[in-house]
């Protein structure tokens, strides 16, 4: 039998971790608002291979309260960076197939770039901060995956006395979308 899912809910923010199937309608639903002209989505899946490998699928474990509290406050910079409406973050544990969403994020803001930028560090945020952890499921194996965004973040922390900065989209060196 598995684990109910765990969610809180602000005026302005949806944070889930479950291991139930996510629900991008249910997401998009909760920041849907009159005043928004943008939604922006991400939807993180289940790929078949991995450096070679064939993947079978994916396990994740989480402390469930930490990764609500987590995803709250990434929720919350997102909505003090950026003008938005609403965000909404979702989290799956236990077995994800392959094609399998593990994360989906929406973003409502009156205009898309703010929507977009909002999901993109969302995204990048997430999975520097939130803890939850992955292993990977091959044919002839499996490993744990260590987070390369909670390492860089580590670094650029150390570097820049703990300040957290996500460049914007168009910055010079910035990851494409």
């Amino acid at each position: 039998m598995s684990a109910p899912p765990s969610r809180q809910e602000t005026d302005r923010t949806y944070v889930e971790v479950t291991p139930e199937p996510l629900d991008l309608q249910k997401l998009v639903q909760f920041v849907t608002d009159p005043g928004a002209g943008a939604i922006s989505t991400f939807i993180g899946t289940t790929r078949d291979t991995f450096e070679g490998k064939k993947v079978v699928r994916l396990e994740y474990e989480a402390y469930v309260p930490m990764a609500l509290a987590k995803l709250q406050e990434v929720c919350d910079k997102a909505a003090a960076k950026w003008d938005v409406r609403k965000v909404a973050m979702a989290h799956r544990t236990g077995l994800v197939g392959v094609t399998e969403a593990s994360v989906i994020i929406a973003v409502s803001s009156a205009h898309r770039l703010e929507a977009i930028e909002a999901c993109h560090f969302g995204i990048d945020d997430l999975k520097a901060t939130v803890p939850i952890w992955k292993r990977e499921v091959y044919e002839d194996g499996s490993a744990w995956k260590e987070n390369k965004e909670s390492r860089n973040l580590y670094n650029a922390k150390r570097a820049d006395e703990g300040a957290f900065k996500h460049p914007p989209s168009d910055a010079p060196g910035a990851p494409a979308p």
